[in-house]
């Protein structure tokens, strides 16, 4: 990849989309994560206003630490870089002792990982709201248009996804190549949604290598059984999942009411 071509017209598109939007800069969540390091440096190097949030529901300490190393940093390097952090917690504890619970803890689980992604949303949108600000999605190539690996409006609902022709791959090649601190390059990935250390990999059942790899392998046409033991299973593993979160992936289905009949 070449990456300062790749990295200039990334910076060049968020100020043009800026600017033809008639909008004053970024609005971005902060997570300690790979993705929203790389995305919100590069909005960074626009030379716009860029608001960093962190938005801390029960959060696992290291990644805190890490979102905070990440946000001094692009304080130091870079002019008009705010942050600030609101504390979700208490927002998503009065949630969950409102809502009826059912018998099935892992549903429960799943549902209240994702409240946690969408009231983070819904805060960016308020920050937007007051600054006249974009809010820059974190997704990449695998995640958004591979295995579907994020929330239904909630970081999926976002006005720009600077990174999303990127595999994370390519995500961390830019993170080496901008700098971003070691510990962030060398943090597995996770979506910290459930309040716990659990990876990215032990929700998907895969690494994102080899989904990038069976992404790359059912767009030359191959399928599951031209592959064993590993490869076939992680074929499986991607088939899978791009099949069941096609309903994040596609345009909203509307009902057309024929012509003849308005």
């Amino acid at each position: 990849m070449q990456t300062q071509k790749v990295v200039e017209h990334i910076v060049n598109w968020l100020k043009t989309y800026l600017e033809n939007a008639h909008q004053k800069g970024f609005v971005i969540g902060i997570s300690g994560g790979i993705d929203s390091a790389v995305t919100s440096t590069l909005c960074a190097m626009t030379g716009y206003p860029l608001l960093n949030l962190e938005m801390p529901i029960h959060q696992e300490k290291e990644q805190a630490e890490r979102a905070r190393k990440h946000i001094e940093w692009l304080k130091a390097k870079f002019d008009l870089i705010d942050s600030l952090e609101v504390d979700l917690s208490q927002t998503f504890d009065s949630f969950e002792a409102v809502v009826p619970k059912i018998d099935d803890p892992d549903k429960v689980n799943l549902a209240l990982a994702n409240t946690r992604a969408r009231l983070r949303m819904t805060t960016l949108y308020y920050f937007a709201g007051l600054h006249n600000y974009l809010v820059a999605g974190t997704g990449n190539k695998i995640e958004d248009f591979g295995v579907g690996f994020f929330t239904k409006y909630g970081d999926g609902g976002v006005d720009i996804s600077p990174i999303a022709d990127l595999m994370k791959s390519e995500v961390y090649e830019i993170a080496a190549y901008l700098g971003i601190d070691h510990d962030i390059q060398k943090a597995k990935p996770t979506d910290g949604l459930f309040g716990d250390n659990r990876s990215d990999e032990d929700q998907l059942g895969a690494s994102y290598d080899e989904l990038e790899w069976g992404m790359n392998k059912v767009e030359e046409g191959k399928t599951a059984d031209d592959f064993d033991g590993r490869e076939k299973e992680v074929m499986q593993i991607y088939i899978r999942l791009n099949r069941i979160n096609q309903h994040k992936m596609v345009p909203i289905p509307m009902c057309e009411i024929p012509k003849e009949w308005k």
